[in-house]
């Protein structure tokens, strides 16, 4: 059970989704991260779904609504997990939610199929240019990818050989990811959306 009722909602993809100030508000435009995940899980092996930084856990709600798997959901936050269970339980999905931090609460066996990966990535100068946003949900560290580079060693130390992975990063931040990415052995871009408020990068085993 929650502590508290959440005090907001959102229609996220036709998902009616509960948050408060304690997390991110859901951002219309991250709909096309869960629409892809859902393509991707349509043409992937079985198992279930991961969701790093999940938030409220609309974007990984609304791809397994699509596309039905189970899903498993991680945050740090537990004012994030417990609304992740209010809003799957509200919408008729199942969820497993680990909290804690997400190199942690995962077994190091586990293999997923499908990851979608939602770090925060604003510049820690900028995170006060936000006052909407609770600091902890959008802080992604000096230069933004703190989060973003831990989200990438747990892709890679938990996608399926076969798998894929949908990571959100900032519109600006497109170039600097795929440094990364290129400067590590297990993934490689495949390809990346860009919107006005932010990029999603596809990844995949590299071969």
């Amino acid at each position: 059970m929650t502590s508290r009722s959440a005090d907001r909602v959102h229609d996220f993809g036709g998902l009616t989704i509960q948050y408060d100030e304690r997390v991110l508000a859901p951002r219309d435009w991250t709909t096309a991260q869960s629409y892809w995940a859902a393509e991707l899980i349509a043409a992937s092996p079985p198992g279930q779904v991961l969701e790093l930084c999940s938030g409220a856990g609309h974007i990984g709600l609304l791809a397994v609504q699509e596309a039905p798997r189970p899903l498993v959901c991680v945050d740090a936050n537990p004012a994030a997990c417990d609304l992740v269970r209010e809003n799957a339980r509200a919408n008729g999905l199942r969820v497993d939610v680990r909290e804690g931090p997400m190199d942690v609460v995962l077994h190091p066996a586990e293999q997923f199929p499908i990851i979608i990966a939602d770090p925060p990535w604003v510049e820690r100068a900028l995170v006060g240019s936000y006052p909407e946003d609770p600091a902890s949900a959008i802080d992604g560290g000096p230069d933004g990818l703190d989060l973003v580079r831990l989200c990438l060693t747990v892709i890679a130390d938990h996608l399926m050989p076969t798998g894929s992975s949908v990571l959100q990063v900032g519109p600006t931040q497109v170039g600097e990811v795929t440094g990364l990415v290129a400067r590590q052995d297990a993934l490689r871009v495949v390809e990346v959306r860009e919107f006005e408020e932010g990029a999603l990068v596809r990844l995949d085993r590299r071969i």
